[in-house]
């Protein structure tokens, strides 16, 4: 005899699952729960300190491992770690800076090859300038990618970071 294509009467199945199948507002809760997806993490980071930093990389979900530990370097040096910021991955997730505000509440605004424009301020400045603008501290800088290696160049962009940041942090 074969368990496959045995079928119970709709009678007996109710009276066998008759505590179960009755609940339907126990199920209320778990379908709504199902219903709603994850939403998906957008930045690299936990925002603790409300540090947030936008690059640029289009071959990373947040950015390549030698810009993370440079980053990560820097972070050292102004006493922050990875749970302090939110690191932001431009060319994947373009919000504007008000929905940026929003969600993420910066008090201070890294952007390595991301323009004011791009992120609708109503202002420029140029690299290196710190601008205070909605109780949030903002720096602009050229890419990561500018700062690797030893060259004179990427030294010369290293340093310039650096001491912006130490007037931006008070270090």
């Amino acid at each position: 005899m074969s368990f496959k294509n045995l079928q119970l009467p709709d009678l007996l199945i109710a009276e066998l699952y008759k505590n179960v199948l009755v609940e339907t507002n126990a199920a209320a809760p778990i379908e709504k729960k199902m219903q709603k997806a994850p939403e998906q993490k957008w930045f690299l980071g936990e925002n603790k300190k409300h540090v947030v930093i936008a690059v640029k990389d289009d071959e990373a979900v947040y950015l390549r491992d030698e810009w993370l530990q440079f980053l990560s370097s820097i972070f050292i040096a102004c006493k922050l770690n990875l749970g302090d910021v939110a690191i932001i991955n431009y060319a994947k997730n373009n919000f504007s800076y008000t929905e940026l505000s929003e969600k993420l509440s910066p008090e201070f605004f890294l952007m390595l090859d991301v323009t004011a424009k791009e992120i609708q301020l109503p202002f420029t400045v140029p690299d290196y300038q710190i601008q205070k603008y909605n109780q949030c501290n903002f720096l602009l800088a050229p890419s990561l990618q500018s700062m690797q290696g030893n060259t004179q160049e990427a030294k010369l962009e290293k340093s310039k970071l650096w001491l912006s940041l130490k007037k931006m942090f008070g270090i």
